[in-house]
């Protein structure tokens, strides 16, 4: 087999379109997601969860056809997504929180502010993977860091932000891009 190159790999006498090749012809290892909202840098965090989207499906029995239950797409549902890192100087995501609810709420005439969150995959180097932007998102929860002089513990906050929904996109191919210095 030849080996991978950026445009393709051959697989027997076919070349794959390097769409269908891993990131980086290599399985892509991220260190870290930077987490971005309306273009301003929440933070870096070690572990993301919840980026999965669901189709629910309804059944239809059709009359006269006993071989099978037709299957038909229903609503999508996004899961909450749940950040977790150590805990940082940075104010940007109480600041988040604050215009999203209490008197920031009140300020925009108690509406809810949905935001544009981006979720970015980054390398060791801080070289941009891959983004997820959010759409529509706001923050539902955050939870501190546990406190006991009796534990050898990293001190961790967690954030939880619901959404209605994600874009993909792949930056492997743009100018590589870096976390700002």
């Amino acid at each position: 087999m030849a080996p991978k190159s950026r445009q393709g790999a051959r697989q027997g006498s076919r070349e794959l379109p390097s769409a269908l090749l891993p990131l980086g012809g290599d399985l892509p290892v991220a260190t870290g997601f930077q987490f971005i909202v309306d273009n301003h840098p929440i933070g870096v965090f070690r572990e993301v969860s919840g980026l999965q989207v669901t189709l629910q499906t309804e059944e239809i029995a059709e009359g006269g056809q006993n071989a099978f239950v037709h299957q038909v797409p229903g609503r999508m549902t996004w899961e909450p997504i749940i950040f977790r890192r150590g805990l940082t100087n940075g104010d940007a995501l109480f600041q988040w929180f604050y215009d999203c609810s209490g008197e920031g709420f009140a300020a925009k005439g108690d509406k809810v502010h949905r935001s544009t969150g981006s979720i970015v995959a980054l390398t060791m180097s801080g070289r941009w993977l891959r983004a997820w932007d959010l759409i529509d998102a706001f923050p539902v929860r955050w939870t501190g860091p546990q406190f006991g002089s009796e534990k050898l513990e990293p001190l961790e906050e967690e954030l939880e932000i619901i959404h209605h929904g994600f874009r993909a996109r792949t930056l492997a191919n743009r100018q590589q891009q870096q976390l700002p210095q």
